[in-house]
């Protein structure tokens, strides 16, 4: 079963059982799938509602709507709104729950090390080298500001 069908199948159970924040973040989920499969649409495809996403860019929506929920938090604290904050970090960690574990610190250095051997990159100059493939290898397990931040670090020599 892909994601975008757990999904479905777990709103469906949420209804039952009157959890309304997982089915309002279910519901949220599915509804910007379904935008994003139909911002997808070829124009050239008559009678097409929509084109089905892949799993991977299933995930990448829900990493986006986990991000805006981040993001949230972050803004309803400078606001000193702590009623705001509760419920979207109860929204985060529904999401997250459907999100690959994510990688520490140091397995993320251990990859970006890696990556810099790869690329013979020396310094902070070649940061351009190493980022995009930094990005494309830990997609999904490690946040791209972590990412930025590990590779910053050790081509600056900190």
């Amino acid at each position: 079963m892909g994601l975008k069908e757990q999904l479905s199948e777990e709103l469906k159970t949420a209804m039952r059982e009157g959890d309304a924040v997982r089915r309002d973040v279910l519901r949220s989920v599915l509804t910007a799938i379904r935008n994003t499969e139909i911002a997808r649409v070829n124009v050239k495809q008559e009678g097409a509602s929509r084109q089905e996403l892949a799993e991977a860019d299933v995930l990448d929506v829900v990493q986006k709507q986990a991000k805006q929920r981040r993001e949230s938090i972050g803004e309803y604290r400078k606001g000193r709104r702590e009623d705001l904050v509760a419920r979207e970090e109860a929204e985060l960690q529904i999401l997250s729950s459907y999100l690959p574990q994510q990688m520490s610190a140091e397995q993320i250095e251990a990859e970006v090390r890696a990556m810099i051997a790869e690329t013979g990159a020396a310094g902070a100059g070649d940061k351009a080298k190493v980022m995009p493939a930094a990005i494309a290898r830990l997609k999904g397990r490690a946040d791209g500001r972590a990412i930025n931040e590990a590779v910053t670090k050790l081509l600056s020599g900190r």
